[in-house]
């Protein structure tokens, strides 16, 4: 089940921590996407954290976009419009708004968790 979460107290929690809580964030943005969209084999959240540290961030950019892709794909397993937000990801992410990208990707992972009975955290 995809675990709603709060998204000012995520980006609070990112700031104080100096990025730490970001990260963990990240890895659970990127395995809840894969849940949703229910696709088994994408890549787990442990390696996009790697492979973005590897690539000095460049990855991170890549994922924003593929983010995009996933939740549209999870849109449209649960028969709604899938909204394309895929290029303002990849937008945000490349003038530095990562942040603000995980925040949009929290916001539909919390809408799809809505639409399969969850519960906020």
């Amino acid at each position: 089940m995809i675990q709603q979460r709060n998204i000012a107290v995520c980006i609070i929690l990112s700031i104080v921590t100096c990025g730490i809580y970001g990260i963990y964030w990240l890895i659970c943005l990127n395995d809840d996407a894969n849940r949703a969209a229910n696709d088994p084999n994408a890549t787990s959240g442990g390696i996009v954290f790697l492979l973005t540290l590897v690539t000095c961030g460049i990855y991170g950019i890549y994922w924003c976009y593929k983010m995009g892709q996933q939740l549209d794909t999870a849109y449209q397993n649960r028969g709604v419009p899938a909204p394309g937000k895929g290029t303002i990801l990849l937008i945000l992410a490349i003038f530095g708004l990562s942040i603000i990208s995980y925040a949009l990707i929290q916001d539909d992972l919390n809408k799809i968790s809505a639409m399969d009975g969850g519960v906020q955290a």
